[in-house]
């Protein structure tokens, strides 16, 4: 072999290392992550999220960062303060837990994909054009919608047959969803032989006296929305409903901590769902693209232990519908 030729081999074998670097060298993507509480649920709806990413081979630390932000109770100035945050680090995209989270970070960026999860009525509260074409930068996946409201008041007939009058426990701060699903409730309500009252709260003393004046009166229930407040106050609602000896439909975290009842989604299973999501925008999909999500089954948990202390016998048809009794 001639030296020149040598030398041009061995030129471009000095090259070769330097390519492989720069195809290994791939861009690491960002993700934000803006979730209300900041306790054991948040922490498994994030890890839940984390694996089902991992599944599509994005690692944290090696391809993908993950920046958090907790907002306790769903506070509002938190939520705002912490989408401003996000928006500063430019993230490829972004996923939102809740309606007040998605608000808050619609006012701070119209281009950052945003993925939601557990927002109800997303087209009703405008974040959407609709669930087959989202348009903007806004897609994810529904927890509820209104038809539900007629369901829990259904099930609540069934499960306390003597119940004709229902109070409604949210914080208007930071259930801005409310005013739909009140709306569907006092529509859907005489058919079911039933009056509703509106039972705005913000601390637990509101808590305690709005539940014990609607206990003034026989025959009363208590609809307590999913949202962050109330979960944070559960422990209030749970026991306010338990010592007037109301019947009280809620969440699933709710009821398996003292609650009555609960027909609901997997709140934390919709972390994972949102993961093909995300990975699809880190690809390159627009979210104007990608169809939003709704449930496609609510599970009906049954509490027994809080049945016997409020002093409701639970008919035997209820107890086979239940996909699971806590005894």
């Amino acid at each position: 072999m001639k030296r020149r030729e040598f030398v041009a081999i061995l030129g471009g074998a000095a090259a070769w290392p330097l390519a492989g670097h720069a195809q290994q060298a791939e861009r690491l993507r960002r993700v934000g992550v803006l979730v209300p509480w900041n306790d054991a649920f948040a922490h498994a709806g994030v890890a839940a999220l984390g694996k089902a990413l991992a599944e599509f081979g994005w690692v944290e630390r090696k391809n993908i960062r993950i920046d958090y932000r907790f907002a306790p109770g769903g506070n509002p100035t938190l939520f705002k303060t912490y989408a401003a945050e996000l928006v500063e680090l430019s993230p490829d995209v972004i996923l939102v837990n809740g309606t007040p989270g998605l608000a808050a970070m619609r006012e701070q960026t119209r281009t950052i994909p945003l993925v939601f999860v557990n927002v109800s009525e997303p087209v009703g509260q405008g974040f959407v054009q609709s669930l087959a074409r989202p348009g903007g930068n806004i897609t994810g996946f529904s927890d509820a919608d209104a038809l539900l409201m007629g369901k829990w008041l259904q099930l609540l007939k069934d499960l306390a047959p003597a119940v004709t009058r229902v109070a409604v426990i949210f914080n208007p701060d930071t259930a801005p969803f409310a005013a739909l699903y009140n709306g569907a409730i006092e529509t859907a309500a005489p058919s079911f032989g039933m009056t509703v009252t509106r039972a705005p709260v913000r601390d637990d003393a509101g808590i305690e006296e709005a539940i014990a004046v609607h206990a003034r009166e026989p025959n009363g229930a208590l609809i307590d929305y999913p949202q962050p407040f109330n979960a944070t106050h559960g422990s209030a609602i749970i026991a306010a409903a338990t010592r007037h000896r109301l019947p009280l439909i809620s969440s699933m975290e709710m009821t398996r901590a003292g609650g009555l009842m609960s027909y609901w989604i997997d709140q934390i299973g919709l972390f994972t769902q949102a993961a093909p999501y995300i990975h699809r925008i880190l690809k390159g999909a627009s979210p104007a693209d990608l169809p939003v999500q709704q449930p496609t089954g609510y599970k009906l948990i049954i509490n027994l232990q809080t049945a016997k202390a409020i002093g409701l016998t639970i008919p035997p048809s209820m107890l086979d519908l239940a996909d699971e009794v806590i005894e």
